[in-house]
């Protein structure tokens, strides 16, 4: 059984990279609708940012940032792909922009510090988790610019809020990632 599982479908590594590139530009949209509104922030709960770190982690610098960026051009051009069924240019002046923003720099930094050889449980969680810092702080920056506020409010508004649904989301990105980087890079790479 172990065998058919891993015969390759499709054995043209740019049909397949192209392939994965759609999967998780389709999961970031899909995962922007899982969104909690929270009362005290203008800034949803989504589950997005734990497949932005997957695609970074899992695709590498180049076709990670090639999803997220093609998810926000999808966007910009009017589908509604955001959170909340958001799109367009005026969207990302919003108080969310600036985490979309942050979705291409974590799913770059993500993409340089994992593609490499197999690392450590812990290794592959801190730097996810520095990643994702970089989509709070990201988002926390442009919420200060947005919002006209201090960066102690934006802290409150756009970072504190989130660590630990975040730290959250890294386990089990950290999870998936020890569990399917292996053949995912023997399929794309």
């Amino acid at each position: 059984m172990e065998t058919i599982i891993r015969r390759e479908l499709i054995r043209d590594k740019r049909l397949c990279q192209l392939l994965a590139v759609g999967v998780f530009i389709t999961l970031t949209a899909l995962s922007a609708f899982v969104r909690i509104p929270l009362p005290f922030t203008p800034v949803p709960l989504t589950l997005q940012t734990f497949f932005v770190l997957l695609s970074g982690a899992l695709l590498g610098r180049k076709l990670g940032v090639f999803a997220q960026g093609t998810y926000m051009f999808l966007g910009l051009t009017g589908q509604q792909v955001f959170t909340g069924f958001g799109s367009g240019s005026l969207y990302l002046l919003g108080p969310t922009g600036g985490y979309i923003v942050g979705f291409i720099l974590a799913s770059f930094f993500a993409g340089s510090f994992l593609i490499k050889e197999k690392q450590s449980v812990l290794a592959v969680f801190i730097k996810l988790l520095a990643a994702d810092f970089i989509i709070l702080f990201s988002g926390m920056f442009w919420l200060k610019i947005s919002l006209s506020c201090s960066l102690s409010q934006a802290f409150l508004l756009g970072f504190l809020p989130f660590v630990l649904g975040d730290i959250l989301k890294v386990i089990l990105a950290t999870a998936v990632y020890n569990k399917i980087s292996a053949r995912i890079k023997d399929v794309l790479y």
